[in-house]
């Protein structure tokens, strides 16, 4: 029975994390003002639509951010968090502390997702810079609002644009001094660091 057990939180991790990812993506493609008409970021409006169609009746867009897309990505983390603890533990625990605890998951892929968007961008840029698939102008899209106070910081270097490797080093303070601070003081289960 444990053998099913983890097989089964292993799918449910694989396949929700997977949905999760493409509903942060379209907050962030949102948040970034990527190319609505780039075929990736037509993909991650129809996979999330289903969902974010009845939602945004409900809740409207506040600051110029797609809250729906954010309620919606915390609702999967907490319903992932939830229905992981069930098949490990056979509880789904406080449910305060697991709203906790998706609140710190749905952070830590928002930087995650900037995080791996910037280390493709830097491999693009010496493999093909200036290139034109949508992927990669997608990923020039989601960075460049990220990296440009890095790059007003930095002086000129002749062409070497070194703003990634501060961009890389804020994220990864941010991911060692919050998130995973964060995640021990709230007591989070080391099953559901995984999703973190």
């Amino acid at each position: 029975m444990i053998g099913l057990n983890t097989a089964a939180i292993y799918i449910l991790q694989t396949l929700g994390s997977l949905f999760l990812l493409i509903v942060m993506l379209r907050f962030i493609l949102q948040l970034v003002r990527a190319d609505f008409y780039n075929p990736l970021s037509q993909f991650a409006v129809r996979a999330t639509q289903p969902l974010l169609k009845p939602l945004r009746r409900i809740i409207p867009s506040l600051f110029g951010l797609d809250m729906s897309s954010l309620l919606l990505a915390l609702a999967v983390q907490l319903l992932l968090m939830g229905l992981t603890l069930l098949l490990a533990y056979g509880t789904t625990g406080n449910p305060v502390q697991l709203l906790i605890w998706s609140i710190i998951g749905v952070t830590a892929l928002f930087l995650k997702i900037f995080f791996f968007a910037l280390i493709i961008s830097v491999i693009l840029s010496w493999v093909a810079p200036g290139s034109h698939n949508p992927g990669a102008e997608l990923v020039n899209q989601i960075c460049d609002p990220f990296l440009a106070p890095f790059r007003r910081l930095l002086p000129n270097l002749g062409g070497l644009d070194i703003s990634p490797i501060l961009a890389f080093m804020a994220l990864k303070l941010i991911d060692m001094l919050v998130i995973n601070n964060l995640a021990a003081m709230t007591a989070m289960p080391e099953i559901l660091r995984l999703l973190v």
